[in-house]
């Protein structure tokens, strides 16, 4: 049953790696701002302008460590307010980016949307702005590492932006600030890694007018990963397969 379930994983992985397309999908979390009644401190604060090393190098857990806090660091208010970022008290809703392969075959990558605003008129809504301002972001997946290929990952846009390859970060883009672009290469960030499939984090704020930018161009095959009830339909059916087997097995 074990050898099943993960061929099935792989067969998946496989597929994904060959397709056209990738489809990753997160989660987003609506906030208001800090000048309305009950609003999130951290959002429509101020403009920092580009902050590295506003959390900790490596993940350890579902969401970046803050380790630089106030108006000169970034406008993060405290641990506890940085918590609601990625945490569950916030209203939050699926969605989904898709990033097409450049060219038939190319293996790169790309999703560009220089108007990032999924959540218009939704959750808490736009507070009377022309756009909803204030959320956050994340997706969890897999990319394949092959050493020595040069494979990288680069990201434009505003505001903050984390991302984690192996639980490492390789993104760091954190602040308020207007669009800003970062490269990561793989074989510089995964020195000594083997060939493999690795976690992959990704993390994103918009927490001030007036613009939201994500952009995303990268030759690593990105993998999503399956919602716990995906985990379990594909056990049922896995399962069945092993039972039908099973049966024929007896009945020869």
């Amino acid at each position: 049953m074990k050898k099943l379930f993960t061929a099935g994983l792989l067969t998946l992985a496989a597929t994904a790696s060959f397709a056209a397309s990738t489809t990753l999908t997160g989660t987003v979390r609506d906030f208001n701002s800090r000048d309305s009644v009950g609003g999130h401190p951290d959002f429509e604060w101020g403009i920092s302008g580009v902050v590295t090393g506003m959390v900790d190098s490596t993940l350890t857990g579902t969401a970046p460590t803050p380790i630089k806090f106030g108006s000169s660091n970034g406008y993060i208010t405290s641990p506890e307010s940085f918590d609601a970022w990625f945490g569950t008290t916030a209203p939050s809703k699926p969605l989904s980016i898709t990033l097409n392969e450049t060219a038939p075959g190319s293996g790169v990558y790309s999703y560009a949307n220089s108007s990032f605003f999924p959540i218009d008129n939704d959750l808490l809504g736009n507070q009377g702005r022309g756009h909803n301002y204030h959320f956050t972001y994340q997706i969890a997946a897999t990319f394949g590492y092959k050493p020595g290929t040069g494979q990288t990952f680069t990201f434009t846009g505003d505001d903050d932006v984390w991302v984690f390859f192996d639980k490492k970060l390789g993104i760091d883009l954190g602040g308020v600030h207007p669009a800003a672009s970062q490269t990561v290469n793989m074989d510089v960030l995964m020195a000594g890694k083997a060939e493999g499939n690795y976690s992959f984090d990704f993390f994103f704020a918009e927490r001030h007018t007036t613009q939201s930018n994500l952009q995303i161009e990268t030759s690593l095959q990105l993998v999503p990963v399956p919602e716990p009830s995906t985990y379990a339909l594909m056990a049922l059916g896995l399962a069945g397969v092993g039972a039908i087997a099973r049966r024929r097995r007896t009945q020869g």
